[in-house]
């Protein structure tokens, strides 16, 4: 599998990735854009791309074992 191929997720995969995309989404309505956008969302991407890395994992792992 390529790096840049998205893993098959599970349920609870998809459930953590919508969730931390909604909290992203809260941030982005909340801030005010009045000072150039202040609000950093890099620690929640970092949690998207943990668990697509975990994904990944998984697949090559099952992968390996057939």
């Amino acid at each position: 599998m390529s790096s840049n191929q998205q893993p098959r997720l599970t349920a609870g995969e998809k459930t953590r990735i919508a969730w931390y995309v909604a909290r992203m989404a809260k941030r982005g309505l909340a801030d005010d854009r009045q000072y150039g956008g202040r609000i950093d969302q890099s620690d929640l991407q970092r949690k998207v791309d943990r668990v697509l890395d975990q994904a990944r994992k998984r697949e090559q792992r099952a992968k390996n074992s057939k």
